[in-house]
C-alpha cells in the first residue's frame, strides 16, 4: 500500500508541476524556424487564415481577433499538458510568419498532423518542408507508431505531402467542416522511421 501511494504521490506531482518542455522547442532548417504558437503572432493568424485557406479544412476563418485569441490559448494550454506541440512557421532570415503547424494527441500511437500557410507563399515547397521536419522532430523524441495527415481528395498540393514520406492511405471518409462544407477526406499513415 506503501508503494502504490508513494507512486499515485510522484505523478501528482508530475501533473501539478509540469516542466512546460513543449513551450520551448525550436526546430530550424535551412530555410525555416518553427516555434511554439503565441499571442505575438495573432495580428498575423488572424489576417492570414482565411476563407481561401481553409477551403480543405475542418475549422473555418476566424470572424474577430478574439477567435484567434482563443485558437492561442487552446493550444498553449495543449502544448502545456503536453497534448499537441503547435508551432507557427517564419522563414528563418527575416521571421516573416508563413503559417502553423501542430501535432496534436501526442500521446497516442498515432498522432495527426495538420498544416496552413498563408496564400502568398504556397508553391515553394514550405509545406512539406515543415512537416518532413516535423516528422523527423516526432521520430526522435515521441513513442509512436504512424503518424496520421488527413487531406482533401481535391487538396492536391497537401496530399503530395504524405505520399513524398511514404504515407498511404488508410481509410477514407467525408466529414463536414465547420463553415458547413462536406470534405472528403484521405487519412494517410505514415510510418515511423
Amino acid at each position: 500500500m506503501k508503494l502504490l501511494l508513494g507512486y499515485i504521490s510522484e505523478q501528482l506531482k508530475k501533473f501539478l508541476t509540469p516542466n512546460h518542455r513543449l513551450l520551448s522547442v525550436e526546430i530550424v532548417t535551412n530555410r525555416l524556424l518553427l516555434k511554439p504558437v503565441s499571442m505575438i503572432y495573432k495580428e498575423d493568424i488572424f489576417r492570414e487564415f482565411t476563407e481561401e485557406i481553409t477551403t480543405y479544412m475542418y475549422p473555418q476563418p476566424p470572424k474577430e481577433v478574439s477567435d484567434t485569441e482563443s485558437f492561442i490559448n487552446d493550444s498553449l494550454f495543449e502544448i502545456k499538458k503536453e497534448q499537441s506541440l503547435v508551432l507557427v512557421i517564419l522563414k528563418r532570415n527575416t521571421q516573416e510568419f508563413l503559417g502553423c503547424v501542430g501535432i496534436h494527441n501526442i500521446n497516442r500511437r498515432n498522432p495527426e498532423l495538420g498544416i496552413w500557410l498563408k496564400k502568398s507563399v504556397h508553391g515553394n515547397g514550405y509545406g512539406l518542408e515543415t512537416i518532413n521536419t516535423l516528422k523527423k522532430w516526432a521520430d526522435g523524441n515521441l513513442d509512436y507508431e504512424v503518424l496520421v495527415y488527413p487531406v482533401d481528395r481535391e487538396n492536391i498540393r497537401s496530399r503530395r505531402i504524405p505520399e513524398r514520406l511514404g504515407g498511404t492511405i488508410f481509410r477514407e471518409f467525408d466529414k463536414t467542416n465547420l463553415s458547413g462544407k462536406v470534405l472528403h477526406i484521405l487519412e494517410f499513415r505514415i510510418p515511423k522511421k
